[in-house]
């Protein structure tokens, strides 16, 4: 049964009319999804009840017996400044309007005339309300030097600070019912990262993923939003699709920039009006669903081409991480390098083998284009052909030197802004100098080691050590 209410923090809702809050509560559920509110009666509860409990919206009419609306929210503004008011009349009074809105009313409308106003207003007041929490919660993030809730970030393997610092931006925006959009290339990890923000914001609902890569309008909206009985041919019983399967937990998109245009019209109103239509239907339905999207392509090249819809890119970039790829958080390949070997062990039922103090060395010269993936494969296949305590080193040399062979997609560090990727100094070195030069990066990368350093250097161990000898120390 699900137990999440919208908003996180209820609406007040005070009128000595119980007809008018009965209607106002179904049109608030039925038509926005707001059901999480409290109803008052009597005006004088009302401040008891702001001491109590907090609140994201109170709503109050002007003719009230005990406490009149004027005078209420001359308290509230008073005593709960943060809290946002709208007052509501039953008739047309614009001096009471100018009073209230001088007084500190968000606003003013009547209630047979303007309901759909009012309801639009409590939409943008809730809006503005959660953008206002999330900026404090940012602002909090920032002056602290630590995590709230460490546990939901276990399954990511990292000691990198800009990992760090996305962990952190992560906690303030968990909650945030606008989606999130997860970048980075492929492999590095944009599943575990969705899964982290499912498990900050209590984890209890469902978690449903599903890759939209490949898929046609119509298999998309199957996927998505189910079909009724005899929507197509086939289709014997009715279908629930994925977002019904989420309900109120988190539904994750991944590889979200090959949607096409159809598609991108669909997830766009999911979206902004919170509503899907089954195949077959004609009745809309309420998504309640954490809507959280990954891609490894350039949405925003995409969007200046005409390739992705501005108006679907501008609402997913509400809230937005990039998750950097493994060639620029290589202080996390020991801690990934012995967490994969444990588990590829486990896995294949052997006794975990000890890696070479060399390994992570190598491995730090290698550009890693399938990013953490690509490295739990090269592991996996290593300890299925280990015989022995030590872990060899033969499989990994093996696939990088076949790399290298087919050309990198990308250099083992960024390269300087300059034509070719090489920076030319002034005056030009010598060959000589360029050959130093050389030698001495392929030893820096290496970190000492020799063997490796002459393997990136594309010469024999010994001819290195000849170069060497040559050198004055």
């Amino acid at each position: 049964m699900n137990s999440t209410k919208y908003p996180t923090e209820p609406l007040l809702l005070v009128d000595d009319e119980p007809a008018w809050l009965r209607g106002l509560s179904l049109i608030l559920k039925k038509d926005v999804g707001i059901d999480n509110l409290i109803q008052c009666e009597d005006s004088r509860k009302v401040m008891d009840l702001l001491a109590s409990l907090k609140f994201s919206l109170v709503i109050i009419d002007v003719n009230m017996p005990f406490l009149s609306g004027e005078e209420l929210l001359t308290m509230i503004v008073r005593e709960y400044p943060e809290v946002p008011v709208i007052v509501v009349s039953g008739v047309n009074q614009v001096e009471m309007a100018v009073l209230c809105m001088r007084n500190g009313a968000r606003d003013y409308f009547i209630k047979s005339e303007e309901t759909e106003r009012l309801i639009a207003s409590i939409q943008r007041t809730l809006e503005y309300r959660q953008l206002q929490q999330e900026n404090l919660r940012l602002k909090e993030r920032v002056l602290q030097d630590r995590l709230d809730n460490p546990a939901a970030f276990a399954g990511i393997v990292t000691c990198n600070r800009r990992m760090q610092a996305l962990f952190k931006y992560m906690e303030a925006v968990a909650h945030s019912p606008e989606p999130l959009l997860i970048t980075g290339e492929s492999g590095s990890g944009k599943e575990l990262i969705a899964k982290a923000v499912h498990d900050l914001r209590g984890g209890e609902e469902p978690w449903v993923a599903v890759n939209v890569a490949g898929l046609d309008d119509n298999v998309f909206s199957d996927t998505l939003f189910g079909h009724g009985r005899g929507a197509f041919t086939g289709a014997d019983q009715a279908r629930g699709g994925m977002v019904a399967e989420a309900g109120s937990g988190t539904l994750f998109l991944d590889e979200i920039g090959d949607l096409s245009a159809a598609s991108q019209v669909k997830l766009l109103r999911l979206l902004q009006e919170g509503e899907y239509y089954p195949l077959g239907s004609d009745r809309p339905r309420k998504s309640r669903a954490r809507i959280v999207v990954g891609t490894n392509v350039d949405l925003a090249e995409q969007q200046v081409a005409g390739a992705f819809r501005k108006d679907l890119y501008y609402r997913l970039c509400a809230h937005q991480v990039h998750v950097p790829p493994l060639r620029e958080r290589r202080e996390d390949l020991p801690l990934l390098l012995d967490h994969f070997i444990d588990e590829a062990a486990r896995a294949l039922g052997k006794k975990k083998p000890t890696p070479p103090r060399e390994l992570p060395v190598l491995l730090a010269t290698y550009p890693f284009p399938g990013n953490i993936r690509e490295l739990r494969a090269m592991v996996f296949d290593a300890v299925s052909l280990s015989s022995s305590g030590i872990l060899s080193m033969d499989s990994f040399k093996r696939t990088i030197t076949a790399a290298g062979k087919q050309g990198f997609p990308g250099p083992a560090v960024p390269p300087p802004s300059r034509a070719g990727g090489v920076l030319f100094f002034d005056p030009l070195p010598t060959l000589a100098e360029c050959v130093d030069l050389l030698v001495i990066e392929a030893l820096k990368r290496a970190q000492g080691n020799q063997t490796l350093a002459s393997g990136l250097l594309g010469i024999s161990r010994q001819g290195l050590s000849k170069r060497l000898k040559k050198k004055p120390d």
